[in-house]
């Protein structure tokens, strides 16, 4: 085979992946999750453990270290097979807090601190990217292997050259199928998908090898094992230290990698998945292990001296001339590598997105949570970049490392670094009195030690540490030595490294958490983590009525999405008992709405941007109570007491709204009648006035004629009003006969517009300049055409007449939502005061001043009776900058089913 056809089949293959990606993502759109989301689904996409350092280099340790390769396949196993209850409490964890990776998960438990989001976030970083490097050599190196193959082909002249095309290749994937939207309830169905395909991949490619070489190269089982048996890995010997070092360094990976923690518990979508998990895994993992001994034997004994035993997948099957069997072993490094890459370059991306980027955005913008402007854009585009920065660092990791021996082995130094976030994980999960100074603590120190006695020294002499430094420590101080800290030397390097960093981790984040003491929302934090399956603690961080909800809408709206941010405000007003989009910020719904943010732009930036306008938080003398650990029956008749306490002012509060509201009413009508009496004694003076000097006579043909007009224009505005009070009445009595027929919004649309003479005013410097987009209002309904465009024509009319902008401009929005057609009619005023909205529907509401012409404020009510008669429902919506009204009606489909059920 040639290389060019290696080539095309790569590409096919990454083709058919970006199409199940496609395919998964479009399902989960139109129908949900479904079998997406199923337990076999979850437990592949773990395989990303399985990188093509564990593809290629599971073989090349075995043939250097003999079974000591297993010990990375060992942690992973004991994790799942016996700690799966503390996976399960992480799983939990990150569910109720919303979180979004491992960063958000410590900032969100040590009192949502953004600091140890930013540490953590830069760790991370720092200990995945020369791991992706260490991908993307892998992949070349495989290329590089067919290319010598085929001298002919490609000429792998500039091998980074590869490198650089691979990953530009797996930023675009990750970009389009993990930063499509914000959607709170997101799970990245493409790319799981994807794993999951490529899982199964890499599963059979290494068994297909495996049983080629027992099979096709071996006479089977038997004769196998004596070729073990006579090989150079049978006198391996058992160094128990070492063992134990590097069985409990990928256990600590297993929780602590980005990567593992997006996919085990970000993606998780059914905690009952870790069951199934919990055996799988294992299972998987076992398979994958299951012939890496046969193959490494078979290499060592058919290879040329000095081959590299990394390679010995890819080199057995071209060297006994099978070459399909060879590209398909490529697949699946090529798989192993792609799938870590993706997982993690996403799981950092949003990593530095919500715990740098945000931040700082946020902090630099006047207005921070309440400026003006679409945030969602601004993450996204934040992880879309991050997504490319961090596959770029793994690029220049890679090119200027030079595929080095140090990057070979650069797999369990990553592990170990990113290990070091175990202390502070483990002990928040299950130590109350761990504090955030504590944990920052323990961070720095442990990843210190890390990079002194591992990372730095893994280049060499020839690195940041010479041979002198290595071997008499800084400055001379010989108990400094890197690879012999504290005077102990003779330990195995890797696991010298794990001991001391672990160690030291361990005590600054025991030593100064005890020294310190945390503050009330850590403590309030540590008990939801700590306690997560007891019970769920209610809001308790937040002051009640220290914000308002239309400035709570705004910023939602920003983040969310305006539909989802509606629905979560509209939802919760009606659970208050309230109408309308604006409930009361209640502890329990500022709480809930943290929540729901945390999931788009992580738990520390959301509790920020709450902050911000709910002000600062504060913990109620309860929460102390029930972080304190009192006497549960304290706790159970304290929970009682603040139930009913909440019903009652529920009640009262309902009351109070309903009191005011009356108040309100009271003096409209008094307005009302005032108004009413002016309107009609206004005209009618004239219409007298004008009649007796009309009857006077001895007048101009003109003035008669002029006289004549101001009578029958006065008469018109008397009948106007007459007309309104008569169709109030009409309605409200439910004596009006709809004319019920098919029409089309847009044209119903058209004709308000040219009824109210808006469009003919578009370019007038003090018009009404209107903005639509026609293609989204071919709409097809059945309703009343002409009660429907007298409601659109009172909407436009009072956008006219009553938007206080400069420049008045009138959006005219409309969109299908669950079965109804919305038509939103959205000014760039000051919009209507808070006080004013629950009103501004009533017959006797004028908000404008009294005493001026114009009309009755009768307008609203009818058009709320109309919509009221056509099965639809008109309302004012808040948080849109200027005056919003939002026309709800059915489609022509559901208006006909509803007169069927009739």
């Amino acid at each position: 085979m040639s290389f060019n056809a290696l080539v095309v089949i790569s590409l096919a293959y990454v083709i058919f992946l970006f199409s199940v990606a496609a395919f998964a993502d479009r399902r989960a759109r139109r129908v949900g999750g479904g079998w997406l989301g199923s337990p076999l689904v979850y437990t592949l996409s773990l395989s990303v453990y399985c990188t093509a350092w564990t593809f290629y280099g599971a073989v090349g340790y075995a043939a250097r270290s003999g079974l000591e390769f297993i010990t990375i396949y060992l942690g992973p196993t004991l994790v799942f097979t016996g700690w799966w209850l503390l996976l399960r409490k992480l799983v939990r964890v990150g569910r109720s807090q919303r979180i979004t990776s491992i960063a958000d998960m410590i900032s969100s438990r040590y009192g949502k601190s953004n600091s140890l989001g930013v540490l953590v976030t830069m760790m991370a970083v720092v200990g995945t990217t020369p791991y992706i490097a260490l991908q993307l050599q892998s992949v070349t190196l495989s290329f590089g292997v067919f290319a010598i193959e085929d001298p002919q082909g490609w000429n792998p002249a500039n091998p980074a050259s590869t490198g650089l095309w691979v990953a530009g290749g797996l930023a675009l994937f990750t970009i389009l199928f993990g930063t499509r939207n914000l959607n709170t309830n997101e799970r990245h169905y493409g790319v799981v998908m994807a794993i999951a395909v490529e899982a199964v991949v890499k599963l059979l490619a290494l068994m297909a090898v495996g049983v080629f070489v027992v099979w096709g190269i071996a006479d089977g089982p038997a004769d196998m094992l004596a070729r073990i048996d006579a090989s150079s890995i049978a006198g391996w010997d058992i160094e128990p230290s070492r063992w134990a070092g590097l069985i409990f360094t990928s256990a600590a990976a297993i929780l602590c990698l980005p990567r593992m923690f997006q996919v085990m518990v970000v993606e998780n979508t059914d905690e009952a998945h870790l069951g199934v998990a919990s055996w799988a895994f294992p299972l998987y993992l076992f398979l994958m292990s299951l012939f890496v001994v046969p193959i490494a034997v078979i290499g060592l004994d058919h290879m040329p001296e000095g081959s590299n035993p990394d390679l010995f997948v890819l080199t057995l099957p071209l060297k006994e001339e099978w070459d399909y069997l060879a590209v398909f072993a490529f697949l699946g490094g090529f798989s192993s590598a792609t799938s870590m890459v993706i997982v993690a370059a996403l799981a950092l991306a949003t990593m530095v997105s919500n715990h740098v980027v945000m931040p700082l955005y946020l902090s630099r913008r006047p207005g921070g949570a309440t400026m003006a402007g679409d945030v969602r854009t601004v993450v996204l585009q934040a992880r879309r970049f991050s997504i490319g920065g961090v596959l770029l660092l793994g690029y220049l990791y890679y090119r200027f490392s030079g595929g080095s021996a140090a990057l070979a082995s650069i797999g369990l130094i990553s592990f170990v670094g990113v290990s070091q976030v175990l202390p502070a994980l483990l002990g928040g999960l299950f130590w109350r009195g761990g504090t955030r100074v504590g944990a920052a603590a323990g961070l720095l120190t442990g990843f210190a030690v890390w990079a002194y006695t591992l990372f730095l020294p893994s280049f060499g002499p020839a690195g940041p540490f010479n041979a002198a430094m290595l071997a008499d420590g800084p400055f001379g101080i010989f108990w400094l030595r890197p690879q012999a800290l504290f005077g102990i030397g003779g330990m195995d390097p890797l696991i010298h490294a794990v001991f001391w960093s672990i160690l030291l981790n361990t005590i600054a984040y025991c030593g100064v958490s005890i020294a310190t003491f945390p503050t009330p929302l850590e403590r309030l934090q540590g008990a939801q983590v700590v306690n997560v399956f007891e019970h769920t603690l209610g809001a308790r961080g937040w002051t009640r009525g220290s914000a308002e909800a239309e400035d709570l809408l705004m910023m939602a709206q920003r983040i969310l999405g305006a539909t989802e941010a509606q629905a979560l405000f509209h939802g919760e007003a009606a659970a208050q008992g309230k109408a309308g989009y604006l409930p009361d910020t209640t502890p329990e719904f500022l709480d809930r709405l943290e929540r729901e943010l945390s999931a788009s732009v992580g738990a520390a930036t959301a509790h920020a941007m709450v902050a911000q306008i709910a002000g600062s938080s504060s913990v109620l003398v309860e929460d102390l109570i029930r972080v304190a650990d009192e006497a549960q029956q304290i706790l159970e008749y304290s929970n009682r007491l603040e139930a009913q306490s909440e019903e009652l002012e529920r009640t009262a509060r309902q009351l109070r709204d309903a009191n005011q509201k009356l108040t309100e009413l009271s003096i409209q009508k008094d307005a009302f009648l005032s108004q009413i009496s002016h309107e009609l004694r206004t005209p009618m003076t004239s219409v007298r006035a004008f009649a007796e000097i009309l009857r006077e006579g001895g007048l101009a043909e003109e003035e008669t004629t002029r006289y004549a007009g101001i009578i029958h224009d006065e008469a018109i505005r008397l009948t106007r009003l007459l007309d309104d009070l008569l169709d109030l009445s009409v309605l409200e009595n439910a004596q009006v006969s709809l004319t019920l027929g098919p029409a089309r919004l847009k044209e119903l649309i058209d004709r308000a517009i040219a009824a109210t003479g808006a469009m003919t005013e578009v370019r007038a410097s003090n018009g009404l300049e209107l903005h639509r987009t026609p293609a989204d209002e071919q709409i097809h309904l059945v309703t009343d055409a002409d009660r429907l465009t007298q409601v659109f024509i009172n909407l436009i009319g009072n956008a006219r007449k009553y938007c206080d902008a400069e420049h008045p401009e009138l959006t005219i929005r409309v969109r299908r939502q669950n079965g109804q057609a919305v038509v939103d009619f959205i000014d760039n005023g000051t919009g209507i005061p808070a006080r004013s909205q629950d009103i501004i529907f009533e017959k006797f509401s004028r908000l404008s001043d009294q005493s001026a012409a114009g009309g009755a404020g009768l307008g609203l009510a009818i058009c709320r009776e109309i919509m009221a008669r056509l099965g639809g429902a008109i309302e004012y919506l808040p948080g849109q900058g200027g005056a919003a009204f939002r026309v709800t009606l059915p489609l022509a489909e559901a208006a006909d089913t509803a007169r069927a059920a009739e």
